[in-house]
C-alpha cells in the first residue's frame, strides 16, 4: 500500500511557542433510540460521563472508551444527521484479538479480523480506510496499522478496530511516551522482550543493561523512530 504523507508547512515550521493546542475530544453519533444506545455503549464497558435532559425533550449522553482522550455523544436534538449514518469510526488498539475477545465476551457481534490487499481498491466490500477489499485474517506480517475488525451499534453506526503497535514517524513527540492501561504497557514490554532476545542472539552475550535497552525500544517504537537492534 502506498502511504502519502503531507505536512502543513506553516504548522511544521512555526515555533512551538506559537502553537495553539486543538484537541479532538467529542464525536457526535446519531441514534434513533437513546436508551437503547445507552445500554449498548455501557455494555461495551465504556465510561458513562454524562446523561443530561431538559423538559423540552433535549437529552445528551456522553461515553468515553477505556484509555481514550476522545468521547462520543448522542441523544435527542443534538445532531441533524440520520441515525446510523456515522461510519468509519476508528478505535485504535494494540492487540486486535484481545479487543475482539472482549467484545465477544460482552455479547457484541464483531467481524473476524481482516486486512487489505495492497493498492487494490476496486473490490465489492464495504469501504474502509484501505479501500474496498477485505482479506480474511489479520495482516500476515502483523504490520502496524494493517489489521482490522468491525462492529456496529444498534442503529448501524459503523465502528472499526485498527491494530497499531508502532506509530509512523512524526505522529508522536519523541518525549511523549504514554500508555493508557497496564495491559497496553505489558504488550509493549513483551514486544521489547522479544526484540531483545533477538538482540542477545546476534551479540552472543547476555545484556546486563537490558532495562535501558527495553526503555529505548519502547520509546522509539511509540514515536515511530528506528528501533534498536
Amino acid at each position: 500500500m502506498t502511504i502519502i504523507e503531507t505536512r502543513h508547512e506553516l504548522g511544521t515550521n512555526a515555533p512551538k511557542s506559537q502553537r495553539v493546542d486543538v484537541r479532538l475530544e467529542v464525536v457526535v453519533i446519531p441514534v434513533s433510540d437513546v436508551d437503547r444506545a445507552k445500554t449498548f455503549y455501557a455494555g461495551l464497558g465504556w465510561r458513562l460521563d454524562a446523561d443530561f435532559a431538559s423538559a423540552d425533550g433535549w437529552r445528551v449522553i456522553q461515553f468515553t472508551p477505556p484509555g481514550s482522550a476522545c468521547s462520543v455523544i448522542f441523544g435527542n436534538n443534538v445532531t441533524p444527521a440520520a441515525p446510523g449514518s456515522a461510519q468509519g469510526l476508528y478505535l485504535i488498539v494494540s492487540d486486535l484479538e484481545a479487543a475482539r475477545e472482549d467484545l465477544l465476551a460482552r455479547g457484541v457481534k464483531v467481524s473476524e479480523p481482516f486486512h487489505g490487499a495492497g493498492d487494490v481498491h476496486a473490490g465489492t466490500d464495504e469501504p474502509y480506510l484501505f479501500g474496498r477489499v477485505r482479506l480474511n485474517g489479520a495482516d500476515p506480517q502483523r504490520g502496524s496499522y494493517s489489521s482490522f475488525a468491525s462492529f456496529r451499534d444498534p442503529d448501524g453506526n459503523g465502528w472499526l478496530f485498527q491494530e497499531i503497535t508502532a506509530r509512523l514517524p512524526g505522529r508522536i513527540e519523541a518525549t511523549d511516551t504514554t500508555f493508557t492501561s497496564s495491559g497496553e504497557l505489558a504488550r509493549a514490554l513483551r514486544r521489547a522482550a522479544s526484540a531483545h532476545g533477538e538482540h542477545e542472539k546476534r551479540t552472543g552475550v547476555h545484556d546486563d543493561n537490558w532495562q535501558d535497552w527495553y526503555a529505548d525500544y519502547i520509546v522509539r517504537e511509540q514515536a515511530g523512530q528506528p528501533l534498536p537492534t
